[in-house]
C-alpha cells in the first residue's frame, strides 16, 4: 500500500513538473525542510555582518532558518529555475567607457511581474493534484535560503561565487519557490563540482569574496549599486568602472556558463532606451519612469541610479560628460550632487574646484560638502 501511494504520488508530481515546464520554468526539483546543515554558516555570516545594511536578513533569520515558522506545518519545497539569459556576455563591456553596463537579469522586465503569476497558476497545479494542501510561494522576497534549498532539491550547487550553479546550464536563472503542507518525493541534492577552480575569486574587482563559498556584500559591486542607499564608499568607486546597475563578472568569467542555452522570454529582451551615460545624467523624473518602468532598475529610483551613472562617468575619463555633470551640481537630491563632484574631481582635479566655488558657494549638506573636502585633499595630493 505505501510503495502504491508513493507511486501515485510521483505520477502527480510528475504532472505537476509538467506543467511548470510548460509555464517556462526551466529547473524544477524538491526539497525537504531541514536547514541544520546550513543555520551555522548562516549566522557565522551574519555575526560578521556580511549582510550590511540588508537588516531584513537579520530581522528574519527565525524564519530563514525555520520553515514551519513561514508555513505552519510546511513538508516539502518544490524549487524552480527560469533562465533569463538572452545575450552573449564578456568582459569586453570594461572597454567602452561610454556606456553603462547592467546586470543581464536586469535588461527587461522586472522578473517578479514575470514570475509571480505563474507560480500562482503551479500552486493551483499543486492544489489540484493534493487537494486540501496549502502553499505559500516566492520569488527571492520571501525569508527563506533559496540557494541550499535550490541545492537540496537537485536544481545546482551553491558556487564559490555564491550564486547557483547547474551543470550544463550555469547559472544565469532566477530561483523561486512554492512551499506546500504535502510531503512530496525529493530530489537528490546536487554535487559541488566547483573543484579547484576559483576564476570568480580572482576576477571580483572589490574582492567581494572573501573565502571560497563567502560573500561580503558589503564589497559587492550588486550590493553597492543595488541594495545601498547611501553613499557609495571611496575605496570602491574606481573599481565600479562603469557597471551602473549590478556586476556580472563572477558568472562571466565561470566556465560553467561557457556553453548555457539563451532563452525565449522575451520579457528578459533589453528594453528600448539608452545606456549611454551622458544621455542617462540628464534624465529627469519623468524620463527615469518612462525607461525604467516595469524594470529591476525602477526600484532604484532615480537618485540612487544617478549615483550610480555619476560614479560611472567619473571613471569614464570622457571629458564630454562635463556640462552635464556641471548641470547636475544643481540637481535637487543632495546623493546625486554629492557622486557628481567626486565625479569632476576625477576628470577635472583642479579646475572642479573652481567650479565648485561657483556652483556650490552655498551648499549645506553634509555628504556633499564631504565630498568637495575630498576632491580638495585629492587635488592637493597630486601638487605634493
Amino acid at each position: 500500500f505505501i510503495k502504491m501511494e508513493q507511486r501515485e504520488k510521483e505520477l502527480k508530481l510528475g504532472t505537476v513538473r509538467l506543467k511548470a515546464l510548460q509555464l517556462g520554468f526551466s529547473g524544477f526539483g524538491v526539497a525537504g525542510t531541514n536547514l541544520n546543515l546550513y543555520a551555522r554558516k548562516f549566522r557565522q555570516w551574519l555575526g560578521m555582518t556580511y549582510h550590511g545594511e540588508m537588516e531584513y536578513m537579520q530581522r528574519r533569520e527565525k524564519e530563514r532558518l525555520d520553515l514551519e515558522e513561514v508555513l505552519p506545518g510546511v513538508k516539502s519545497v518544490i524549487c524552480l529555475s527560469h533562465n533569463y539569459l538572452t545575450t552573449e556576455k564578456d568582459m569586453t563591456f570594461l572597454e567602452n567607457g561610454k556606456e553603462g553596463d547592467i546586470s543581464l537579469y536586469a535588461l527587461g522586465q522586472d522578473y517578479h511581474d514575470v514570475i509571480k503569476p505563474r507560480l500562482r497558476d503551479l500552486e493551483g497545479e499543486i492544489k489540484k493534484q493534493f487537494p486540501g494542501c496549502k502553499t505559500k510561494s516566492y520569488v527571492d522576497t520571501g525569508p527563506i535560503l533559496e540557494k541550499p534549498l535550490a541545492q537540496n532539491a537537485g536544481l545546482g550547487w551553491i558556487g564559490k561565487h555564491t550564486n547557483l550553479i547547474t551543470e550544463a546550464e550555469g547559472s544565469w536563472y532566477f530561483l523561486s519557490e512554492i512551499l506546500t503542507t504535502t510531503e512530496l518525493p525529493k530530489s537528490f541534492p546536487a554535487i559541488d563540482r566547483c573543484g579547484s577552480c576559483r576564476s570568480c575569486i580572482d576576477i571580483c574587482p572589490t574582492g567581494a569574496i572573501v573565502a571560497p563559498y563567502v560573500l561580503d556584500s558589503r564589497r559587492c559591486i550588486s550590493y553597492l549599486t543595488i541594495e545601498l542607499k547611501g553613499v557609495i564608499p571611496l575605496k570602491f568607486r574606481k573599481a565600479i568602472g562603469n557597471r551602473i546597475y549590478g556586476c556580472d563578472d563572477c558568472q562571466i568569467v565561470c566556465p560553467w556558463n561557457s556553453s548555457t542555452k539563451k532563452t525565449d522570454e522575451s520579457a528578459y529582451k533589453e528594453r528600448q532606451g539608452t545606456r549611454r551615460l551622458i544621455e542617462l545624467m540628464g534624465i529627469d523624473d519623468g524620463q527615469f519612469q518612462q525607461q525604467f518602468n516595469e524594470s529591476p532598475i525602477w526600484r532604484l529610483k532615480r537618485k540612487r541610479f544617478l549615483r550610480n551613472v555619476a560614479i560611472a562617468l567619473g571613471n569614464s575619463g570622457d571629458l564630454e560628460a562635463v556640462p552635464v555633470l556641471t548641470a547636475s551640481l544643481e540637481d535637487s537630491e543632495p546623493l546625486i550632487r554629492a557622486h557628481v563632484v567626486w565625479a569632476l574631481g576625477q576628470l577635472l582635479e583642479k579646475q572642479a574646484v573652481l567650479i565648485f566655488e561657483e556652483r556650490l558657494r552655498d551648499e549645506s549638506e553634509e555628504i556633499v560638502l564631504i565630498e568637495i573636502k575630498g576632491v580638495k585633499e585629492f587635488v592637493n595630493s597630486l601638487v605634493n
